[in-house]
């Protein structure tokens, strides 16, 4: 026989051989054990995850000898023909190369006739998805009602291309992709039935470039028992797929927690020269965030196939981050990883972004203000010095004006106006408004702007003098209507003090119209305009 390659060698032949679907394998064994079968099941889930393998086991069930039966003998010669796609009551049909009405017009002519062997007429459409609208549309009627002896197995990668009619029609079934351990331990398998030395580290790398995929895993160490022979380690695999190896993804995470730069963008600069994948480093890079999270929630969580040498200093470094902080650095580098699937200069992106992560540690969030007010709260206030006390009596009669009993307001105001320098107002000098709280004289207008300076404006004898900031009294002293053009000057209202920095403004003066200069007497006298006027019996009007 010629040779096989693991895919097809070690392909899963009873429901006991399938791998990490366990919800699929059950729910299909108890409907064959329990005599509940459907007459059609979808199959959905990304490549390599057994949707072609799961239709054919459950092929094998209905039309073993003995079944339907879960536990049947793959050996028999009809499940033997199943396997090898020779059977006459199973049709494996390709959806993309058979997507037309006709096909399904000779697909409901052939389901009438009965089945060859077995107990069912199964037909097997892989990627129905490709068909087309109409060629949907002409199966709805069989899909719906199909004889009793026919059974319809549909496999997709793409169930939103498929019309919601069809969905309902069928049982669906989501495969998963399959966990990283679980292919890593089988890849081992068939290295030892093999006689194949594999590594642990370089099974591990395999299984999680596979992302999920078996095929592609079995494809890959296929590939590496070509190359290397009988032994093969985790330096080989990152030399023929471009893997990125656990020391290099912890190195980067560690640069990153601790905000180095410099030596991020000079390992990002010897992965990128040496022809590794960038994208499949941020998405490592990702992963060891990820895997540093949850360590914290649960300290039993997987560490993502690190060694405990490295991921034990990893655990320590990310220590002294908080938690929001790692969250912070996930969505950064989420964001570049969703710009890299595009960008033609994915190295760029990648050092931007890990720039950008880097500078999201030293962000000063919403948390840290919280904490600090939190923490200033508790602050004892420092302490005040007390206010003095007066003695209520005092030895010397002499000093009787430092008693704490304070003067009466009229008391006040004439110590007040004996002390102020007499000035006498003029119509130059007037009371200036500065920035500074100032303290009004009696003889100052309460709006100085609006009504000259009155007895009857001045504050009463027993209230305090009233201060008013310099900026208050400008807006209180601004007139309510428009500035008008021009003012007479009998009617022109007291102006304000000018401050000491700037001059005193001079007063608008209408001037009185200006006497005709000797250009205009020329124009007068000019004989032509002279005799203008006697022809047209006119006059001039200045």
């Amino acid at each position: 026989m010629s040779y096989q390659v693991f895919a097809r060698k070690y392909r899963p032949k009873t429901f006991n051989d399938v791998l990490g679907q366990d919800h699929v394998i059950s729910t299909l064994r108890n409907a064959i054990e329990r005599n509940r079968l459907a007459h059609a099941w979808l199959f959905v889930g990304p490549r390599g995850t057994g949707k072609t393998t799961t239709a054919r086991i459950l092929a094998k069930a209905l039309n073993c000898p003995e079944g339907p039966s879960a536990d049947f003998d793959p050996e028999s010669p009809l499940c033997r023909e199943i396997a090898e796609g020779t059977s006459l009551d199973v049709m494996e049909i390709d959806g993309a190369s058979n997507n037309g009405v006709d096909n399904v017009r000779d697909l409901r002519e052939n389901v009438q006739f009965t089945p060859a062997q077995g107990k069912f007429k199964i037909y097997y459409i892989d990627e129905v998805h490709m068909l087309s609208t109409a060629a949907f549309n002409a199966l709805l009627k069989t899909l719906e009602e199909p004889p009793e002896h026919v059974k319809f197995i549909f496999a997709t990668t793409e169930p939103n291309k498929i019309l919601p009619t069809i969905i309902s029609r069928c049982q669906r079934f989501d495969l998963r992709p399959i966990p990283t351990p679980t292919i890593a331990k089988h890849l081992q398998h068939i290295a030892t039935e093999e006689g194949v030395k594999l590594d642990d580290p370089a099974a591990w790398a395999i299984a999680k470039g596979a992302d999920g995929g078996m095929r592609d895993a079995q494809s890959m160490l296929d590939q590496l028992v070509a190359f290397c022979g009988e032994e093969i380690t985790e330096q080989n695999v990152l030399e023929i797929f471009g893997f990125t190896s656990r020391e290099t993804v912890a190195s980067l995470t560690t640069h990153l927690i601790k905000k180095d730069s410099p030596a991020a963008l000079e390992l990002i600069h010897q992965q990128a020269e040496s022809g590794k994948e960038l994208s499949q480093l941020l998405g490592e890079l990702i992963g060891c965030l990820r895997a540093l999270l949850v360590t914290r929630l649960d300290s039993q969580a997987s560490n993502e196939g690190f060694p405990e040498e490295l991921w034990k200093p990893l655990v320590e470094a990310a220590q002294p981050i908080q938690t929001d902080r790692i969250l912070a650095l996930i969505d950064t580098l989420a964001d570049t990883e969703g710009r890299m699937k595009w960008a033609a200069n994915k190295r760029l992106h990648f050092e931007i972004g890990l720039i950008k992560a880097i500078q999201t540690l030293n962000d000063i969030r919403i948390g840290d203000v919280i904490k600090a007010l939190a923490g200033a709260g508790h602050v004892e206030p420092p302490p005040t010095a007390p206010a003095p006390t007066l003695p209520e009596t005092s030895p010397d009669p002499h000093s009787e004006t430092q008693a704490s009993a304070p003067a009466s307001p009229e008391v006040a105001m004439e110590e007040a106006m004996e002390e102020a320098p007499k000035t006498e107002p003029s119509n130059s000098e007037e009371p200036s408004l500065v920035a500074e709280p100032t303290t009004i004289p009696e003889s100052a207008p309460a709006n100085q702007a609006t009504s000259p300076p009155t007895e009857s404006t001045a504050p009463p004898v027993n209230e305090p003098p009233v201060e008013k900031v310099g900026l208050d009294a400008l807006i209180a002293s601004a007139p309510d209507g428009p500035p008008t053009a021009t003012i007479p000057v009998g009617e022109l209202p007291p102006k304000d003090t000018p401050t000491p920095e700037t001059p005193a403004p001079e007063p608008e003066v209408v001037a009185p119209p200006e006497p005709e200069t000797p250009e205009e007497d020329e124009f007068h006298n000019d004989p032509l305009i002279k005799k203008a006027l006697e022809i047209f019996e006119g006059t001039l009007r200045t």
